[in-house]
């Protein structure tokens, strides 16, 4: 197993260097906050924008798919690039970059022009939590890996609680447009923060793969395609990511349309999808220890499934909560399982590989969002949410048992 060395920060002691990079780890945690707060900032605001731009809910949608498909896109390229130039200073001015497409949003005078916006905020966002990912996984040795990943964990889930409950309260309070301001402020002042340490710590990113600078962006990509393991690892994620968010991207518009409910309320009920992560997060040791990958992956699948069927049933809001609950903690059992055997899928060039594992996870969230869009505009939401209801449980199990043949080969 390569072991990854902290970069040399230039502090005067080891206690020096930990306390630099736990600071360096808090920042790439708020840079992982502002992205996943953008990706989901827009799903309680839906039927808004389809009222605003007269448009139907599914053509409103194409807001949350735009966004995941440029995500996914420019995965391909933030990847290598992150390998050639250095993880940390690739997340710092993508952050800055991502106001640009935050305040055109926010202006968007027709929606052909606020999804151009989204797409382009999408590419810029996207640069955050895989090179995080990748960065933390050069810097940190990997029996130390679990918890430091679970530490920056905390800021992707915090934005996620973020961007359902602040998308539902500014569509109330101030209309659609003032979530968008606020996603603006977010990127600006973790772009600054980003910076100024890459300004502060100028070897911030010495544990990149200086031995394989040279290296173009095609033989990068199969280095990592070569592996078998690697490949189903890649098509797992792209069909977890189509089952879970092709129906949650829905959930809010679903509740306030359903049960005639606010979309602040029906946006803080989907925060509690992030309180289920982030119950994994505080406790992810004792669910290793307990379960395995093998019993995560299961349990991650019908604890989904679970989450939808709540939904297809509740005869009342509150159901709703129990469910986001459900949804968030199998999202994380689940995802955590293919994300830590991303992180090894390819060492030598591990920026490659995350961003091409997040890149296939967005793609199939975009399908999956595109997808429920004509079955909810054709069929209604029950087949929306039955869909994945029965598709994550039976990828848990299959990769499951995909994990267990891959430990007894090893063995």
């Amino acid at each position: 197993m390569t072991q990854a060395t902290p970069p040399d920060t230039g502090a005067a002691n080891p206690a020096a260097r930990e306390r630099d990079l736990f600071r360096q780890i808090f920042l790439l945690s708020v840079a992982a906050f502002a992205s996943s707060g953008a990706a989901r900032i827009t799903d309680p605001l839906l039927p808004q924008l389809s009222e605003a731009f007269s448009i139907s809910a599914g053509q409103a949608a194409y807001a949350v798919s735009g966004f995941a498909l440029a995500y996914g896109l420019l995965q391909l390229l933030y990847g290598p690039l992150g390998d050639r130039f250095g993880k940390y200073r690739v997340i710092s001015y993508a952050m800055l970059a991502s106001m640009a497409g935050a305040l055109g949003t926010a202006m968007a005078s027709n929606f052909s022009m606020l999804l151009f916006f989204r797409v382009l905020n999408g590419a810029t966002a996207a640069a955050a939590i895989p090179l995080s990912m990748a960065w933390i996984a050069d810097n940190v040795a990997y029996e130390r890996r679990q918890p430091v990943l679970a530490y920056f964990l905390i800021g992707q889930i915090f934005g996620i609680i973020s961007g359902q409950l602040f998308g539902g309260l500014f569509a109330d309070l101030t209309g659609w447009r003032g979530a968008f301001w606020f996603m603006l402020f977010a990127f600006g002042i973790v772009g600054i923060l980003l910076v100024m340490e890459v300004k502060r710590s100028p070897n911030v990113d010495s544990a990149a793969e200086q031995g394989h600078s040279d290296l173009g962006f095609l033989q990068r990509f199969k280095a990592v395609l070569s592996s078998g393991w690697a490949r189903i690892i890649l098509v797992g994620v792209c069909l977890e990511g189509a089952c879970v968010f092709g129906g949650l991207a829905y959930v809010p518009t679903y509740l306030h349309t359903h049960f005639n409910i606010s979309l602040t309320l029906a946006g803080g009920l989907m925060a509690v999808f992030g309180l289920g992560g982030l119950s994994y997060a505080l406790f992810a040791k004792r669910f290793v220890t307990r379960l395995g990958e093998r019993g995560l992956a299961i349990a991650g699948g019908f604890s989904l499934s679970a989450s939808y069927l709540f939904f297809i049933f509740a005869p009342h809001w509150l159901w709703a909560v129990p469910g986001a609950f459900c949804a968030g903690i199998g999202y994380y059992m689940l995802h955590n399982t293919f994300q830590t055997n991303a992180t090894q899928m390819a060492p030598a060039h591990r920026g490659t590989a995350v961003a091409l594992f997040a890149s296939l996870f967005f793609f199939g969230q975009s399908g999956g969002v595109s997808l429920n869009a004509l079955v909810i505009d054709h069929v209604g939401f029950t087949m929306a949410f039955a869909i994945p209801a029965i598709g994550l449980p039976t990828i848990g199990l299959i990769f499951a048992a995909l994990l267990g043949r891959k430990a007894k080969a090893g063995n």
